[in-house]
């Protein structure tokens, strides 16, 4: 497989952790978002979304998004699984990885925060302020959702899920630009508990061979 991604992308960053957890080899494929190279033909001729991540199966097909993309990994290499067997479970899972994939990452997407900088003309400091509030308030109710929850290691259980997956690129984005996360104490144990795995400091941005820290 290969993996077409950016080191800092966070959706990249979720696909990265599911690949590691499932002790996936990859051929790992930079694209440069700043740098604009996801707009460039031969990353078009992948991805005619021009987005990363973009996943290149053994089989020669391309899958874009990274929720399509590791549900696609969970199917086809079922152990470790990512997501429950029974249904409920599966759908509180996938609700708390939508709340940052769907909730959280669209208001702080690179295309998103160029826009607020270059078309709307907000300060850097304004834009950053934006990206604090919409994080802290995505994930005070991601906490919320998690106190309605068993106690768990992880965000849902005793094994990462595809919640993990999403949760732990979503705090790393956020720590760049000082978000808070104090009084989110389940959500930064969960946190913690995925930091303390191999397959995530392997997927981390400073792991990656593209990383400029």
């Amino acid at each position: 497989m290969k993996l077409y991604n950016y080191f800092r992308s966070s959706a990249s960053f979720r696909v990265r952790i599911a690949l590691e957890l499932k002790g996936l080899p990859y051929d790992y494929k930079p694209v440069h978002l700043v740098k604009g190279e996801h707009k460039l033909p031969e990353f078009a001729a992948v991805s005619p979304t021009m987005l990363v991540p973009a996943l290149v199966t053994d089989d020669g097909d391309v899958l874009g998004q990274s929720m399509a993309i590791i549900e696609y990994l969970d199917e086809t290499h079922p152990e470790p699984a990512l997501l429950p067997k029974d249904p409920v479970s599966r759908a509180r899972v996938r609700s708390l990885a939508q709340l940052i994939a769907c909730e959280i990452h669209p208001l702080n997407n690179l295309r998103v925060l160029k826009y607020l900088v270059r078309e709307l003309k907000v300060s850097e400091e304004t834009k950053n302020e934006w990206y604090r509030h919409w994080v802290r308030e995505g994930l005070e109710s991601f906490e919320r959702e998690l106190a309605q929850l068993p106690a768990s290691t992880y965000c849902f259980g005793e094994t990462p899920t595809l919640a993990d997956c999403c949760l732990v690129p979503q705090i790393f984005n956020g720590r760049r630009v000082n978000t808070s996360f104090d009084g989110l104490p389940r959500t930064m144990a969960a946190f913690d508990a995925c930091m303390a795995l191999p397959a995530f400091q392997k997927a981390q941005p400073t792991s990656c061979p593209d990383n400029e820290a």
